[in-house]
C-alpha cells in the first residue's frame, strides 16, 4: 500500500522528538521554533498546503588528538522522508573543501545504504562521528603543507539575488539566521521588490542560496556573482560591516495584498554609499538616476 505524505511527516516528528530527548543540550541542535508546530497545523487539517520541509542542524563533537573539533550536521527532511532519503551536508571550520567534500560523499554513499523506510538521522550522526576523524587530520596536513609552499590567499564571495518581493517575517527571520550563521555581511531589502546581498566565503554564500531557495519560493533568482581574491583576510574588502535590514519609503497599494514599491532612488543612493551603484542597472535592467540632496 502507498505510503502517505502525512504519514511520512508523523514519523519525522516522532523522529525529531525522539533526537531533542537524545540531545538536549542547548546548541546540540538547532531547530526553527516553528518548524514543529507548522507540521503539527498541516497534520491537523491535512487539505491545506503542504507545510516547509522541515530543516535543522546538529552539532557533532569528534575527538582529535585530545581535543573536540565540531562538525555541523545540516539537516533537511524532504516531505516524503523517511521513504526518500534526507539532504544531509557536514561542514567544518576545520575541514578544508577538499576534505569536506570527500567527507560528504562518504556520507551520502553510507546512507544510499541504508534500507528506505527507515529514520536515519541518528544513525548519521554517529557516522559522521565515527567517520571525520581521518579527514580532519588531512586537513590540517594539506593546510600546514600548503603554508610552506605559498602565500594563503582568500576569495571574497559576493551575490546579488533578486526577488518579486519578500515581505513574510517567517521568510525574513530565515534569511537573517542564515547569514548571521555563515558569517555574511550584506543586507536584505524587504518590499517589492526584494533584494538580498551576501558577501563572504565562497563556500558560506553557496551554502546560504541553498538554504533561502527552497521549493516554494517562486520568482528568485541571483542576478550577478563578483569573486575578488585577497592575500590578507576577506573582511578587510567587504563592503559592507553587518547584514543590515533595509525598509526604505514606500509607495503604492495597501490594500490585502500589502502590495507596495520601495523607493529605488533612495536604494541607488545607499547602493552608492556603498560603491555598488553599477549593479542597479543589472538587477532591473535601467540605469538609475541618483536622488537629488
Amino acid at each position: 500500500m502507498a505510503v502517505t505524505v502525512k504519514e511520512c511527516l508523523e514519523l519525522q516528528l516522532l523522529e525529531v522528538e525522539t533526537l531533542l530527548t537524545m540531545f538536549p543540550k542547548k546548541g546540540e541542535i538547532n531547530l526553527d521554533e516553528d518548524a514543529v508546530p507548522s507540521v503539527q497545523r498541516y497534520l491537523r487539517n491535512a487539505d491545506g498546503a503542504l507545510p516547509p520541509q522541515l530543516e535543522f542542524s546538529m552539532a557533532v563533537w569528534c575527538n582529535k588528538r585530545k581535543a573536540e573539533v565540531k562538525v555541523e550536521l545540516q539537516v533537511r527532511l524532504p516531505h516524503m522522508y523517511p521513504h526518500v532519503a534526507p539532504q544531509l551536508y557536514a561542514r567544518s571550520n576545520a575541514l578544508r573543501r577538499q576534505q569536506q567534500l570527500q567527507l560528504n560523499t562518504g556520507l551520502a554513499s553510507h546512507i544510499g545504504s541504508l534500507d528506505s523506510g527507515e529514520p536515519c538521522i541518528y544513525d548519521a550522526v554517529q557516522w559522521v562521528k565515527d567517520n571525520s576523524l581521518p579527514y580532519l587530520e588531512n586537513s590540517k596536513i594539506s593546510s600546514e603543507s600548503a603554508s610552506k609552499e605559498v602565500i594563503v590567499k582568500e576569495m571574497l564571495h559576493r551575490m546579488w539575488i533578486y526577488s518579486h518581493h519578500i515581505y513574510r517575517q517567517e521568510l525574513r527571520k530565515k534569511i537573517f539566521d542564515c547569514a548571521k550563521k555563515l558569517n555574511l555581511t550584506g543586507f536584505c531589502l524587504t518590499g517589492k521588490p526584494g533584494v538580498i546581498c551576501v558577501e563572504g566565503l565562497q563556500e558560506n554564500c553557496e551554502e546560504f542560496w541553498r538554504i533561502i531557495r527552497y521549493p516554494n519560493w517562486k520568482h528568485i533568482s541571483c542576478k550577478h556573482v563578483e569573486n575578488i581574491e585577497t592575500e590578507g583576510s576577506v573582511d578587510n574588502i567587504r563592503l559592507f560591516h553587518a547584514f543590515e535590514d533595509l525598509q526604505f519609503q514606500a509607495h503604492g497599494d495597501y490594500g490585502l495584498r500589502n502590495d507596495y514599491h520601495m523607493d529605488l532612488g533612495q536604494f541607488l543612493d545607499f547602493l552608492k554609499q556603498h560603491r555598488s551603484e553599477h549593479i542597479f542597472q543589472i538587477l532591473f535592467g535601467v540605469k538609475g538616476k541618483l536622488s537629488d540632496k
